[in-house]
């Protein structure tokens, strides 16, 4: 939903929020296609794909392959605006694929190639795929499906080069939220939406050419996908690693030198574990946080290490990069920090009205216009003026501007008539010296309709007694846990966010 950014009503709040960030112009963030974004540093060198060879791609190299792929899917039938299937690991063929397709015009609908044939077929049907590109296993889950598939195993074909650029307003990629609250929902992303998007944290985190990104995220997720963006527009560097493997990780940001880190906090509690060396990296000058929660006691023990927090930033699948800790500080760990440029934010109440603490409403061009034929989801996702409602409640600090995330909406617990936000409750665990991670839901009780339940990951004895009196500390007595359990590892996704469905009691007694 591009939206005019000089426009009186900005509040001077948001103003003054984006020239934190460093940026004094706004306009035209949103302008222009990806594929013409990225074509002005032919020479210099891209992607490099360690697992697969030490072959440095050009940006020149990536450009022309890709457009020979793309002149072949528009001589082969391939429509503009047609759905396309993407679903692959970590590679360049991966990479040369998604750029093909947004250069012949396509959407691309991204898949995880650990997903099932089921959570397949959904997106297929859902989205009216015509085509797919995919890589084993899931070719052979959707080769029954009546798409034309095009194998990410086998080099890509070509075809004489041929040009046509897509527009700003037209559809680049078609998401799918996580599903965590429903059936995932299709988010028409604009390749204006994915521009702004970038561009903005780009300015945020003063990215320039010089710049070397290295990350293990997967391309099939945005947070992963956003590194390639930054890169071609660069015409920068990155370095793209098919897993997280702490060793593998270390090794190429000391050998490429990489001044740019991209994590989750799942790997840097791991890097932290296994190998700290890679977040001493000399050339290291940003490392950046995101897609869950970054704990304040994780944070403070990463910033002993790296001499500062990780730069924790905010965004969704549909509104993208939304708001981001200042590079210059001070970051504030439990805080996602303000808003980035061209970003306004507000925090409202159920009718929509301005609040202390509430619903995080969002409005800017990086912000989708709508979910793919959900006539009524989209009429619930957004209040009058434009502002997408993003589910999540947060609150602004008084003294310093920096948003707060409190929790979700669907995720609250409701027990003898009070609200617990679970997110609140994790934050006060979590400060427990004997517990490294914590996850809160609610489960069913006679007494109080829900009761609030941790699960916990325990550095040391995790006594129920002891960590129910740290909390009694922090919270009120209603918000305190009335069970927890003592767990190996809690339940996430691809992307290290935390899949709160998936919590249930474990086959033995609570502490």
């Amino acid at each position: 939903m591009t939206q005019n950014l000089t426009r009186q009503e900005t509040s001077a709040r948001d103003r003054a929020a984006w020239q934190r960030h460093g940026a004094t112009d706004v306009a035209g963030l949103d302008i222009g296609s990806l594929p013409s974004a990225w074509t002005g540093h032919p020479d210099r060198r891209a992607l490099l794909f360690p697992a697969e060879s030490d072959h440095w791609f050009t940006h020149g190299e990536l450009a022309d392959r890709s457009a020979r792929t793309a002149s072949w899917l528009r001589r082969n039938g391939l429509r503009p605006g047609a759905r396309v299937l993407l679903c692959g690991h970590n590679g360049s063929s991966l990479v040369l694929a998604y750029l093909a397709l947004l250069s012949a015009g396509a959407t691309v609908v991204l898949a995880n190639p650990a997903y099932t044939t089921a959570e397949l077929v959904h997106l297929i049907t859902d989205s009216q795929a015509e085509w797919a590109f995919a890589a084993q296993p899931a070719t052979d889950r959707i080769g029954s499906l009546g798409l034309r598939v095009v194998s990410l195993d086998e080099p890509l074909p070509e075809a004489a080069r041929s040009t046509r650029e897509p527009d700003a307003r037209e559809p680049a990629l078609l998401a799918y939220t996580s599903g965590t609250t429903g059936a995932p929902k299709g988010v028409p992303l604009t390749h204006g939406n994915l521009l702004s998007s970038i561009r903005a944290a780009m300015l945020a985190w003063r990215w320039s050419e010089d710049d070397v990104l290295v990350h293990s995220l997967p391309l099939s997720h945005q947070h992963g996908l956003g590194g390639v963006h930054a890169t071609l527009l660069a015409g920068s560097s990155a370095v793209i690693l098919p897993d997280f493997d702490a060793a593998k990780l270390t090794e190429a940001m000391h050998t490429q030198h990489a001044t740019v880190l991209f994590a989750v906090p799942a790997i840097y509690e791991r890097l932290l574990s296994n190998a700290p060396q890679a977040l001493t990296t000399p050339t290291l000058r940003l490392a950046v946080s995101g897609s869950a929660p970054l704990g304040p006691e994780l944070a403070e023990r990463l910033a002993r290490v790296m001499g500062t927090p990780p730069l924790e930033r905010y965004g969704s699948t549909e509104s993208g990069l939304d708001v981001s800790n200042p590079i210059d500080g001070p970051r504030l760990p439990g805080t996602v920090g303000l808003p980035l440029p061209g970003v306004e934010l507000r925090i409202a109440d159920e009718s929509g009205e301005d609040a202390p603490e509430g619903e995080i409403l969002l409005r800017g061009p990086q912000v989708f216009s709508g979910y793919w034929n959900r006539a009524a989801a989209t009429r619930d996702a957004f209040h009058p003026g434009g502002w997408f409602r993003t589910g999540d409640l947060g609150r602004l600090d008084p003294e310093t501007g920096y948003l707060r995330i409190t929790g979700r909406k669907k995720e609250l617990i409701i027990t003898g008539g009070l609200n617990v936000y679970p997110r609140e409750v994790e934050m006060a665990l979590e400060q427990h010296p004997d517990v490294a991670e914590a996850a809160v839901a609610g489960l069913p009780s006679q007494r109080w309709g829900e009761q609030v339940t941790a699960w916990v990951v325990a550095t040391g004895a995790a006594d129920f007694d002891d960590i129910l009196a740290h909390c009694r500390k922090l919270l009120a007595p209603y918000k305190c846990p009335k069970q927890v359990f003592v767990v190996d590892s809690l339940p996430r996704n691809g992307m290290g966010k935390l899949r709160r469905s998936a919590l249930v009691p474990p086959q033995r007694e609570p502490r």
